[in-house]
């Protein structure tokens, strides 16, 4: 088998020219395309204004720890969550 990659001829999407590169504008000069193409941002808000609202944070914990936690299946961090939450409570009591 040869080490070349197969070239892919794709009549929608022709490779481009010379005179293809020479009339390419970048996308700043069309605004309204521009923010048409943008995605939509997935995943958590970043800096939330809800009062409760989680708070990213490091914590070294032991290994064993964190896999016998993992090993409890899909919700772990929210039951580890909890299970803190009791103990601050117990602490506090």
């Amino acid at each position: 088998m040869s080490d070349k990659k197969r070239v892919v001829f794709d009549e929608d999407n022709p490779e481009w020219t010379e005179e293809d590169f020479r009339r390419a504008r970048p996308i700043g000069e069309f605004p309204e395309l521009a923010a048409s193409l943008t995605k939509a941002r997935r995943g958590r808000p970043v800096g939330s204004t809800k009062p409760d609202a989680k708070k990213p944070l490091t914590l070294r914990l032991d290994p064993d720890v964190i896999e016998g936690w993992r090993a409890s299946g899909p919700g772990w961090q929210r039951r580890m969550n909890d299970a803190l939450r009791e103990a601050l409570e117990r602490k506090s009591a």
